[in-house]
């Protein structure tokens, strides 16, 4: 026997809800789960510019200190007493170069640690007088030669990044440390436009940098006892309260990428959290991205859930009626079907507009991920096709043609300079010694500097004589020879038909190569100083004169020699000699 009537509405009516209910929730999970990945792929990107800017300012003053530990001036200054006049004259020089250098501070270290000179030595927080002794920084240039260490200064209170080289005389005895100290307010303030929290933390776990105030010098782990106590000894976040950042992982979306509950500043919330390890420094680089802008994905998708869900309830209640019309009604055949067809069509256009509503929702998702995706490239490509767009409109189809395939081959051409620029940037150890041509390396420094040879028309005449092997490392004689071919470019910019003849030639046991230009050569007062650190002839903000000093050291590290000259007709000459490898002698 059937239920009653009233029961079976009953029935219905829950067995509808629950299926609503369990739809939306299906599609919700399924609509936050593809939010939450395609959120961290983008997180993992951005995450990957924040590090290559920190990279970059970095690298810029890792070498800083290892030049200014070959100055001569500082390693006799070291082997006696620094005071009176030689202590004052240490204090304008590194006043001059930390000037010029746009560091924050230079400061120079004896044996025992004391700083006899700084860039600051006028300033109330000056560091002479102050010993060091105590920083890791100091304990790393007496053991490998270079030390760096991030903390607060104990004399300034000024937190910042230190990179130490070791001073050393002829016999390699340890003589003292030349010091830089760098210090990112700019890089926080730039950090500081964007919603996202963007953290450094070091190897303890300790947040030194953000763009948000208070999560500074947070701690991500509980410390040891052991850990408390090395950072008492360095003193490296000296006089900082350090307070723990309560935080629970809530899920995990890959290896790097999780989704965390942090107790605050300044209330609890839900971050998609992504990690980035920056092994060179010991650091971590962290993004936490506010997981709330998710919640209207998970919205939409339950409304679409809803929507189709009703439909199909709709749709057998549909069915039912009419299958309940046609065993009930025993009225004439054309009112019989007059019902049926409106029926139908009532059914069609219930069914159209689900459909249409249904399309609109995948369309906006569709739209706003198409977006996400080509907004870039799209903006970078704009002002290429501008210019097609006015020849079509000119009814110059020809030209416009030409112009696309111009563009093709520029963009071509953009992705083999790219793959080669990695190879470029890539670090090779310092004593690396392979067998190599010369004449190869010439041709890779030419490919790098191609767009601006071509857009500067600069004509290149070579005279070579190859194969010339040498022994060396590829990569920094490919950064020699573009130093000299930049200089050449910059010296010719004004010259009415730009010119550089590039020769390489045997002489005796070396192998030498020149480039000449037709530029105005070099002032006889400068001659002798073309290759000392930070002298340079640009205008302020064009170039710190470190270019000529680095490639001189890396060619005399491989045994040759690096010489400049004028030439009786004009213009500058630079001369390359290696010895040849043994091969070849």
């Amino acid at each position: 026997m059937p239920p009653p009537r009233p029961l079976r509405i009953v029935l219905v009516t829950l067995l509808v809800l629950a299926g609503l209910l369990l739809s939306m929730h299906w599609a919700g999970q399924q609509a936050r789960q593809r939010a939450l990945l395609a959120e961290a792929e983008t997180a993992h990107e951005q995450l990957g510019l924040y590090a290559n800017s920190l990279r970059t300012l970095l690298e810029r003053y890792r070498s800083l200190p290892a030049v200014l530990a070959l100055d001569p001036e500082i390693g006799r200054a070291l082997q006696g007493p620094v005071q009176g006049e030689r202590q004052q004259a240490l204090n304008l020089k590194l006043q001059r170069i930390n000037t010029a250098a746009r560091s924050s501070t230079l400061e120079l270290l004896d044996r025992d640690g004391l700083a006899v000179a700084a860039s600051n030595w006028d300033l109330p927080t000056s560091y002479v007088g102050h010993n060091y002794a105590f920083r890791p920084y100091f304990r790393q240039c007496i053991a490998q030669g270079t030390g760096r260490f991030y903390a607060v200064g104990v004399t300034s209170g000024v937190p910042g990044y230190f990179l130490a080289n070791a001073v050393r005389d002829e016999q390699g005895r340890f003589l003292g440390a030349i010091v830089v100290k760098l210090e990112f307010p700019d890089l926080e303030r730039q950090w500081s436009q964007t919603p996202d929290l963007v953290l450094v933390s070091d190897a303890k776990g300790i947040v030194f940098l953000a763009n948000r105030q208070e999560w500074r010098y947070r701690e991500l782990q509980p410390l040891d006892t052991f850990a408390r106590l090395e950072l008492a000894q360095t003193r490296q976040y000296d006089r900082q309260p350090l307070s723990p950042l309560r935080h629970q992982t809530l899920e995990h979306l890959g290896e790097d990428s999780r989704l965390e509950r942090v107790a605050g500043p300044p209330r609890e919330s839900d971050y998609l959290w992504q990690s980035l390890a920056l092994p060179d420094d010991a650091w971590t680089l962290h993004l936490l991205r506010d997981s709330s802008g998710i919640q209207s994905d998970v919205a939409t998708a339950r409304a679409a859930a809803a929507g189709a869900w009703l439909t199909l309830v709709c749709l057998i209640l549909l069915l039912q009626q009419r299958w309940r019309i046609a065993r009930l009604h025993q009225r004439s055949r054309e009112e019989l079907e007059q019902l049926v067809e409106q029926r139908t069509a009532a059914l069609r256009t219930a069914q159209d507009g689900l459909v249409q509503a249904a399309k609109l929702a995948a369309l906006g998702q569709m739209s706003a991920a198409l977006a996400h995706e080509i907004n870039q490239p799209l903006t970078a490509q704009r002002m290429h096709l501008a210019s097609v767009r006015l020849l079509l409109d000119a009814g110059r189809t020809e030209e416009a043609r030409g112009a696309l395939a111009r563009l093709d081959e520029l963009l071509e051409r953009m992705a083999a300079l790219t793959g080669h620029l990695k190879t470029f940037a890539r670090k090779t150890p310092g004593g690396l010694r392979e067998r190599i041509e010369l004449g190869n390396v010439l041709e890779q420094a030419l490919q790098l500097l191609a767009v601006r040879i071509r857009a500067e028309q600069v004509e290149i005449s070579q005279e070579l004589s190859i194969p010339a092997w040498v022994l060396g490392d590829a990569i920094r004689l490919e950064q020699v020879l573009v130093n000299l071919l930049r200089n050449a470019l910059d010296a010719v910019a004004g010259a009415e038909r730009p010119h550089i003849a590039v020769s390489l030639r045997r002489e005796g046991a070396d192998w030498c190569l020149r480039v000449a230009d037709n530029g105005p050569g070099i002032a006889a007062e400068h001659l002798a100083s073309v290759f000392d650190p930070f002298f340079t002839t640009k205008p302020v903000g064009e170039g710190l004169g470190l270019g000529l000093a680095v490639s001189y050291g890396i060619v005399h590290e491989l045994g040759g020699r690096l010489e400049a000259a004028n030439q009786p007709q004009g213009g500058a000459e630079f001369r390359l000699c290696l010895p040849a490898a043994a091969e070849e002698i």
